[in-house]
């Protein structure tokens, strides 16, 4: 199972490849570094390409990661989903209606424990797992969880991609330009 017929999730982190992916098959791409100033404009020129952006909101400049400028980005900037690791993100996000994807950075036990505590109170559409290079992670997290998986960071070649989507993973993000020419939607 993909993600809309996506098992790749392009992340871009410079506008060049945004306008690389405008002519692509993928509908969804996800928005790395940014700034508050540049999102309107990216978010609408993604839309005027039937582009959909899922912004990484820990990673804007100039932006507060709180709930005031969560309410602000689902209400003013409108991309098709948020991605945080923060808590409140994702529960202002659901409240209005956008994806709301969970980024869980899984180190070791704790955290990975942590995380089971939080996904309960958060329950996000989507879980972002990094890094995405393990498998039975992957797989125990999805059905421990009975959320959708993201898996990224770290993950390199065609055959990571593969072992991540058997793991159970939805789609894999990546900035890898090959990966997401090996895995064009068709």
């Amino acid at each position: 199972m993909s993600f809309h017929n996506q098992s790749i999730l392009p992340a871009i982190r410079k506008m060049k490849d945004l306008e690389k992916l405008l002519d692509s098959a993928f509908t969804y791409i996800v928005l790395l570094d940014s700034h508050i100033g540049q999102l309107r404009s990216i978010v609408d020129l993604a839309k005027a390409n039937d582009k959909k952006i899922l912004l990484h909101v820990d990673l804007v400049e100039g932006l507060k990661n709180d709930e005031y400028a969560t309410e602000y980005l689902c209400q003013q900037v409108r991309p098709a989903g948020l991605i945080s690791t923060r808590a409140g993100v994702i529960t202002k996000t659901k409240q209005n209606g956008l994806l709301a994807i969970q980024r869980l950075f899984l180190l070791d036990s704790s955290a990975l424990e942590k995380s089971y505590t939080l996904l309960e109170r958060t329950r996000p559409d989507y879980i972002e797992v990094l890094p995405g290079i393990m498998p039975h992670i992957i797989k125990e997290v999805r059905e421990r969880s009975g959320i959708p998986i993201f898996a990224g960071g770290l993950i390199r070649s065609v055959s990571e991609v593969e072992l991540a989507l058997e793991a159970g993973a939805t789609a894999v993000t990546t900035s890898n330009k090959e990966l997401w020419d090996h895995f064009a939607v068709k």
